[in-house]
């Protein structure tokens, strides 16, 4: 099954998720198929908390990719901000 999940990347104390496509039997930080966007929860200023390529995004739930709880609430969190990207 094809999950959409988040990938954790950065440091130590200092957490950025990629948004990624993957098959739900890989590792949380293991082999992806495609990465959709990132998510930064500790952005300040007038860094992106939240990027999705939402194209890719649809394509890959209108082919029956599952999303984690934390990710659908991302999306939806996005699609209402309209904080969208590339």
């Amino acid at each position: 099954m094809v999950t959409i999940r988040l990938a954790r990347a950065g440091t130590k104390k200092r957490p950025f998720y990629h948004i990624v496509v993957t098959d739900s039997r890989s590792k949380r930080d293991g082999r992806y198929l495609e990465r959709v966007g990132f998510y930064n929860p500790i952005a300040t200023g007038q860094d992106l908390e939240v990027s999705i390529n939402r194209s890719r995004f649809d394509y890959w739930t209108a082919q029956g990719a599952r999303m984690s709880d934390r990710v659908a609430a991302l999306a939806q969190n996005s699609a209402v901000a309209g904080a969208t990207g590339a």
